[in-house]
């Protein structure tokens, strides 16, 4: 006879997590309504032994009415960081709502709001936001397990056993697919589109934004000058935006100061960083003063630093007389720090900006339309992620054969770029230099769309550009469709 007094025993993995919410809504895009549901939750991740190790946090977005035999497309979103949840992309760009800023991104005053969005991707297809394991919602059953997580193969291996089991749960196998990524979401979407055809799932099309799949191009490590020359026309937008470049460039249009400082960076400026101290002082002074011409810094600041302009010197650099600091995510924005004389400056502005509307809102939303209940913090973006993230040591992060290789085996695969000017985290001349060094098969190059903005990392903050990046989406939504 069974002892009922005896506690239970210890369980080994955490209990299902409960089932989705699911919520009704419409959303008025031009003179269209649109009926759509809302579904709001967690999917467990499990090991071989059936033991759930993590949770993933989503919400997705479903128009019914199609039929089984012409499904709508899905697209899973998700941001980057690494550590970042899909906040941004969610609430700033693809959603139904958006968080109000002002028209050029600045942060408003608060209480802040959030609004339907007219620029909403729902109108040409399902949307699934994901937050990777350590952001949003998103945990690992065990504070040991986040080792599996935070690194570049461990987050494939889960971003894509989550949409393995969503397209399962949700009956989605016979749907158009797409990605969308942000800044280390394309690094991932870059790898997933590897990683997923092995598994039998293809892509229609992917949209990158902000993109970066070669950390080469963006890491100043000693020895390697790479990012010196693909920083340099961001360096050249960002002068030009807050009128420190030379009357001659000032009254020139931004696109074609930008051309003039491309094809110097990668020709003699490219020429000169090679040569190292080899360079004759005659040399030096000269590259000295053209860089100061196109960067607007001074000439001496650029030989105290060895014709080298590191990203983080710069932005604090630029505007010092003013006692001002750029943005590294946004150059548009600018920051005030303590002292003027740092190094570098004390934070990002344009992060600053944006951080406290997102996360006020996405926490009312989920819970007031949502109706989604969690009382655990929800990571926008988590430094406990990015700090304790494994790089392969020895090589930089690259997933950019991974992409070649998808579209090698996939030739119906399409790629949108989408580009800002201002963007100091991942600079759109990197973007160029990854694109032409990948070796895609000449046939293929026209697969891949490139897509110009006036903002920074999230160039979707400025209203204009908001508009013409859905413009660009619709478009490249009708060419990835049979």
């Amino acid at each position: 006879m069974a002892n009922d007094s005896l506690p239970a025993p210890e369980t080994t993995t955490p209990p299902e997590p409960p089932a989705p919410i699911i919520t009704e809504h419409e959303l008025k895009l031009g003179r269209k309504t649109l009926k759509f549901q809302a579904t709001t939750g967690l999917i467990p991740l499990k090991n071989t032994a059936g033991e759930i190790e993590a949770t993933i946090f989503f919400v997705a977005y479903t128009v019914p009415g199609k039929s089984s035999d012409h499904p709508r497309p899905l697209t899973f979103v998700f941001n980057g960081g690494p550590g970042s949840s899909s906040i941004w992309l969610h609430l700033g760009a693809l959603g139904p709502k958006r968080v109000v800023m002002q028209d050029e991104g600045w942060m408003p005053a608060p209480p802040y709001r959030l609004i339907d969005n007219e620029h909403s991707w729902l109108d040409a297809t399902d949307l699934v936001f994901i937050d990777p394991v350590g952001t949003g919602y998103s945990r690992a059953a065990k504070p040991e397990f986040n080792a599996k997580y935070w690194n570049v193969k461990g987050d494939l291996e889960s971003v894509g056993e989550f949409i393995r089991l969503y397209l399962t749960r949700y009956g989605r196998w016979s749907s158009p697919l797409f990605l969308a990524g942000e800044s280390y979401g394309t690094t991932r979407a870059a790898g997933l589109a590897g990683h997923l055809i092995e598994k039998g799932i293809a892509f229609n099309g992917i949209a990158m934004i902000s993109t970066i799949w070669n950390f080469q191009t963006v890491e100043f490590d000693r020895g390697n000058d790479l990012p010196y020359t693909l920083f340099l026309p961001t360096y050249a937008a960002t002068a030009w935006y807050h009128q420190r470049l030379p009357k001659a460039l000032q009254k020139k249009p931004l696109a074609d100061v930008l051309s003039e400082v491309e094809q110097w960076a990668e020709t003699d400026y490219t020429l000169a960083l090679m040569k190292g101290n080899r360079l004759s002082e005659a040399e030096q002074q000269a590259l000295n003063d053209k860089l100061a011409y196109y960067t607007g810094l001074e000439a001496r600041f650029i030989d105290q630093s060895n014709q080298r302009i590191h990203i983080m010197r710069f932005c604090k650099e630029l505007l010092r007389q003013q006692k001002q600091t750029v943005g590294r995510l946004d150059s548009r924005f600018t920051g005030i720090d303590a002292l003027a004389v740092n190094e570098v400056p004390e934070f990002d502005p344009s992060y600053a900006a944006i951080l406290p509307p997102y996360t006020a809102m996405l926490n009312q939303y989920v819970r007031e339309t949502l109706k989604y209940e969690n009382d655990q913090e929800y990571q926008a973006l988590s430094f406990a992620v990015n700090q304790g993230w494994e790089w392969e040591r020895g090589r930089y992060p690259d997933t950019s054969e991974a992409l070649r290789s998808a579209l090698a085996k996939n030739p119906y695969l399409k790629v949108l770029v989408a580009r800002g000017y201002y963007d100091l985290a991942t600079p759109h001349f990197a973007a160029v230099y990854t694109l032409s060094h990948m070796d895609i098969e000449p046939k293929l190059r026209d697969n891949i769309q490139v897509a110009d903005y006036e903002g920074g990392h999230m160039f979707y903050l400025d209203l204009k550009a908001l508009a013409k990046f859905k413009q660009d989406v619709s478009a490249f939504y009708r060419s990835a469709l049979p």
